[in-house]
């Protein structure tokens, strides 16, 4: 799809264009803010420590895998190629239609690009991805995969609604 096909009708090439950058700038702030608090995690948690906030515990776990520790096996430059290659082909796509798409779908896939990219850069040491939320009956996870979630939730329903037309 060429920039001018994604974009609305009349919608100018400048505003197109901001669309973009907004969506990109936004991405790489959130994937800079999980990543600072993964680190976090890691100066505060390294000793084996759990802290217990009511229904989350807080504590270190290193997932090797993807989603919920599936193909924690795999060598991990089958994984991190793997995941990078996902996260082309989504940003090509969000970057591509981001002025087509109403601001519910912008945000959504902000959201999913800077989760996504904070966990791939997290992934890239080989040692795995850190997650340090962890509630007794789900998988432990991270703030960047809240930001996937939530994104791709905001991406389908932001889908649903048909954007707004200046008409």
């Amino acid at each position: 799809m060429s920039a001018s096909a994604a974009a609305r009708p009349g919608l100018p090439a400048r505003t197109a264009r901001r669309f973009r950058t907004v969506l990109l700038l936004w991405a790489a702030i959130l994937a800079a803010a999980d990543l600072t608090v993964k680190a976090l995690a890691e100066a505060q948690l390294s000793t084996g420590t759990t802290t217990d906030l009511g229904p989350i515990n807080v504590r270190l776990l290193y997932n090797r895998g993807v989603a919920f520790s599936f193909g924690a096996d795999l060598a991990p430059w089958i994984v991190i190629a793997a995941t990078g290659l996902i996260i082309v082909i989504l940003t090509w796509y969000t970057v591509s239609t981001a002025p087509s798409v109403t601001g519910l779908s912008r945000a959504g896939a902000a959201l999913l690009l800077g989760g996504a990219a904070g966990n791939f850069i997290d992934r890239l040491d080989g040692q795995g991805v850190v997650d340090y939320l962890h509630s007794g009956w789900f998988p432990t996870f991270n703030l960047a995969d809240v930001f996937v979630t939530t994104g791709v939730a905001l991406l389908v329903l932001g889908a649903m609604v048909s954007p707004r037309t200046g008409a």
